[in-house]
């Protein structure tokens, strides 16, 4: 499960395909070819997004279809 307090390594790794919903959604987990890393709050923060909590809602669910 996805939290504020997810570091985008983990999420990266652990699972690879929210990569572009998180791209879509403003949050960039590579640039340039170098990771950027740090919780999935911290990332949105410093890109001003104020719906992380719907994000984390849209990314969990994909965990879930992804499982079933």
């Amino acid at each position: 499960m996805i939290t504020k307090e997810s570091d985008i390594e983990d999420i990266v790794n652990d699972y690879p395909e929210l990569i572009r919903p998180l791209k879509e959604h403003g949050i960039a987990c590579i640039v340039c070819g170098e990771p950027i890393w740090g919780t999935l709050e911290d990332i949105a923060k410093s890109k001003n997004i104020k719906n992380i909590d719907q994000i984390i809602d849209e990314m969990n669910i994909i965990i879930k279809k992804g499982r079933q």
